[in-house]
């Protein structure tokens, strides 16, 4: 991420790339969401997703990994080139979450992040507000995964 000033709308980062495995898939289940078609191959086949599927939280938390990762590398790369990084705040919250399809083991989820709006903060004037529209796309070309998220950014000229 840059400083508030210098995001322009429209530009699009690759993220990162996942291959969901069974093991995986059913360790998070365990920990966070329970429901037996992200446990069990079997129990799944017997429901409309017809096998074990990836719980919807599991792709979430690993979009959420794979963007501060890719914060970090861009960070980075400023410092090398001696620029400074900007401080990146918390999200306010994020709308739209959508799962559009199933996310089976052997599948993998390449997600990118589009910056779609920007304006300064009302209350906080050295931030900015970055709006994002992330997205997972499966190794076919169909959107699985989509959000739009909010982050705090700071201003240069705040």
């Amino acid at each position: 991420m840059r400083f508030f000033e210098d995001i322009e709308i429209g530009t699009r980062t690759r993220l990162g790339a996942h291959s969901f495995r069974a093991d995986e898939m059913v360790a998070f289940a365990r920990m966070w969401d329970p429901q037996a078609f992200h446990l069990d191959a079997d129990a799944g086949a017997r429901t409309h997703f017809g096998g074990l599927v990836a719980s919807g939280w599991y792709t979430a938390a690993l979009a959420a990994r794979l963007r501060a990762q890719a914060m970090e590398r861009e960070h980075a790369a400023l410092r090398q080139a001696g620029k400074p990084a900007p401080r990146v705040g918390p999200s306010p919250g994020f709308k739209d979450l959508k799962w559009l399809r199933p996310v089976r083991a052997g599948d993998t989820l390449t997600f990118e992040s589009e910056i779609i709006a920007k304006k300064p903060s009302a209350s906080r004037p050295e931030w900015g507000l970055v709006f994002t529209r992330d997205t997972g796309t499966d190794q076919h070309g169909h959107l699985a995964f989509e959000v739009t998220s909010c982050v705090f950014v700071e201003r240069l000229e705040g």
